[in-house]
């Protein structure tokens, strides 16, 4: 069975400009009846037509579930300027203006309201989630703590160095200066090994972002560095023994790269407050193949499709 896809935009009060989303409908949808809404966050650097939508939403819409998958803010098809910001405190606002917008159509059942995401939008899925009460259910699928990768990986592990830089260069740009935007990924995977990369992640994120598999116009994994410092001081997890209850399924893959997906996804299952919580380790699976391939995303949908279905349900 297929499903129908519709590309809106939407302001709620209070937003300066429109978040761009595609709406996942079920087979057979009916537009007098009310379902279950899941949101559907993209990773760092992607944008909602690669995996958050045509996956993983298509397989949840599939489902039964009415799904929704946007661009972030300052990203995609969204709205925001200056361009390729990675602002975790906007990151979790654009939750709640989804929401937002998801209790206003008549065919969502506000009271089931669930959210998936996906490496960064795993991570931004769960800090929203302590906080965001009308969210029912999380799941995040090969989830990453950016603020720890910020200042890990990101930052060469000196963090107080590239804040540092980070203040040169804001302060370059204040002032009317060439703005620096760096894309996070080489060119391509023979150009990487050329230069020494041998990181899983690195290597398998370039095949992913920078060929056919996985290219989309508005996934560019480019990040304006001018304004990285508040993601250096940020954390996911914060108070998450306290504010995360909500039932929880963590999907890793059980070959570690340099993202850190399988450290902060056993930290998270420990951590959590959930009572009800769900920790999948697929074995022999790297990060991307959680991505798209469909051996990974079909033992991940084997876990996640019932657990929706069991948390959102009537």
């Amino acid at each position: 069975m297929s499903h129908t896809i519709e590309t809106v935009q939407f302001c709620n009060p209070g937003m300066a400009w429109a978040i761009a989303a595609d709406i996942h409908f079920p087979p057979h949808f009916d537009k007098h009846s009310q379902y279950p809404a899941i949101i559907s966050a993209h990773p760092i650097g992607s944008c909602k037509e690669q995996t958050a939508g045509n996956v993983y939403g298509a397989a949840l819409a599939k489902a039964g579930f009415v799904v929704i998958a946007f661009d972030a803010s300052y990203q995609g098809a969204s709205g925001g300027e200056p361009r390729f910001i990675e602002e975790p405190g906007q990151r979790v606002e654009d939750f709640r203006q989804v929401v937002d917008y998801l209790v206003t159509l008549p065919y969502v059942d506000s009271s089931r309201i669930g959210v998936l995401g996906i490496c960064g939008g795993g991570g931004y899925a769960i800090s929203a989630a302590k906080s965001e009460r009308r969210i029912k259910a999380v799941v995040s699928i090969t989830g990453v703590n950016f603020g720890r990768l910020s200042r890990e990986g990101f930052a060469g592990h000196d963090p107080l160095g590239t804040l540092e830089a980070i203040a040169e260069q804001r302060t370059v740009e204040a002032r009317g200066g060439q703005a620096r935007v760096d894309d996070v990924l080489p060119p391509s995977v023979e150009q990487a090994m050329q230069a020494g990369i041998s990181d899983i992640d690195v290597l398998e994120a370039t095949d992913y972002y920078k060929t056919a598999r996985g290219h989309a116009e508005h996934g560019p994994t480019r990040i304006l560095f001018s304004r990285r410092a508040a993601a250096v001081d940020w954390d996911a997890f914060h108070l998450a023994e306290v504010l995360l209850t909500q039932p929880l399924l963590v999907v890793i893959g059980d070959k570690p790269g340099g993202f850190g997906a399988y450290r902060d996804g056993q930290e998270i299952y420990g951590r959590a407050a959930s009572k009800d919580k769900e920790l999948l380790v697929v074995p022999n699976t790297s990060h991307y193949e959680l991505y798209d391939q469909p051996e990974a995303t079909g033992k991940a949908l084997e876990r996640v499709l019932p657990f929706f279905k069991k948390h959102l349900s009537a």
